[in-house]
């Protein structure tokens, strides 16, 4: 295929299951040697999508292409080409850390002596030689994360799909995976993710769309996001157990009333939390405390790609 043409191509892509539109016509294109995020909470249709993509469930409606051809007609080539991590590990864990390779390496029809020399060098990128002998059951979650990594990469594949690839992991472990894949990126691996954590999302996305019920809400870099959806920053302030409510309702007759001038932009009431979105948090949070609306704590933050889910949204990203 022309290096010019996107590695995914979609349009109109709709998945029904019975009665129920998992994904409602979304378009989407995702080019070489980037790194695309499907963003949103669980039940968005992120799922739903990277299987359509991965040709493991058939499209219901919609024009899609991976790799250039057709998943209808061409899925098993399709395949062979992909990588793919999926949300729950699948490993043998009868087998050895490297036999996993060895074994998985077959399915693609690989000569022996490349498997071999592609499993070793695979599991010293995932920081794994040392545990190559030993069985999979005892490894830590992190581990087997950056093991399933290692095993999707034997064919050398065009394109990388992971499918939550850090759901259930300690934040140590998170940010070892991360190092991983922001590697894969910088050696032009193409990698597609779905994932519910906002930081995860700008830590790893050029580029992403933000779903929620199926549907896109929004599409750009993590940057362009944040500033054309959100502020600057955000103040987080809490209140006494059942003050949270009517601070925040005070908060909004004042911005309401124009008596915040252009300070505060938006106000959202959280059941734990009051947000105020403003490009100068903390003289925000000044000017709030001065008419009398104390906070047991004010936090002020940069805005993330949660703000940016909540205003399109009205919900967090996690449920």
């Amino acid at each position: 295929m022309s290096a010019d043409l996107p590695l995914i191509h979609a349009r109109g892509l709709v998945k029904r299951f019975g009665g129920f539109t998992a994904v409602d016509g979304i378009d989407v294109d995702v080019h070489r040697g980037e790194a695309f995020g499907f963003l949103g909470p669980n039940g968005a249709g992120k799922s739903s999508t990277m299987r359509m993509i991965g040709c493991v469930s058939p499209v219901t409606e919609g024009l899609l292409r991976v790799l250039g051809l057709d998943p209808q007609t061409e899925g098993p080539r399709i395949r062979g080409r992909l990588g793919v991590v999926p949300q729950e590990d699948t490993l043998d864990a009868e087998l050895t850390v490297r036999e996993n390779l060895l074994v998985y390496g077959r399915y693609f029809g690989l000569p022996r002596a490349v498997i071999a020399e592609r499993a070793d060098r695979l599991l010293e990128f995932v920081q794994l030689s040392e545990r190559g002998a030993s069985k999979v059951e005892p490894l830590s979650g992190g581990m087997k994360r950056r093991l399933t990594i290692a095993r999707s990469l034997i064919n050398e594949p065009d394109l990388l799909l992971l499918d939550e690839p850090t759901t259930g992991l300690d934040p140590q472990a998170r940010h070892v995976l991360w190092d991983r894949l922001f590697r894969l990126k910088q050696q032009g691996v193409t990698l597609v993710l779905t994932t519910h954590y906002m930081d995860e999302a700008e830590q790893l996305c050029d580029r992403l769309v933000v779903m929620d019920a199926g549907r896109i809400a929004a599409e750009g870099s993590p940057q362009q996001l944040i500033r054309e959806w959100s502020t600057r920053e955000v103040v987080e302030l809490r209140f006494p157990p059942g003050e949270n409510e009517p601070a925040g309702e005070k908060i909004e007759a004042l911005v309401a009333a124009g008596e915040l001038g252009s300070l505060v932009q938006r106000v959202e009431v959280l059941p734990d939390r009051v947000l105020l979105y403003s490009d100068d948090g903390d003289e925000a949070g000044a000017v709030i405390h001065r008419r009398g609306i104390v906070a047991t704590s004010v936090l002020v933050r940069r805005s993330t790609l949660e703000d940016v889910f909540l205003r399109l949204t009205g919900r967090t990203l996690v449920d």
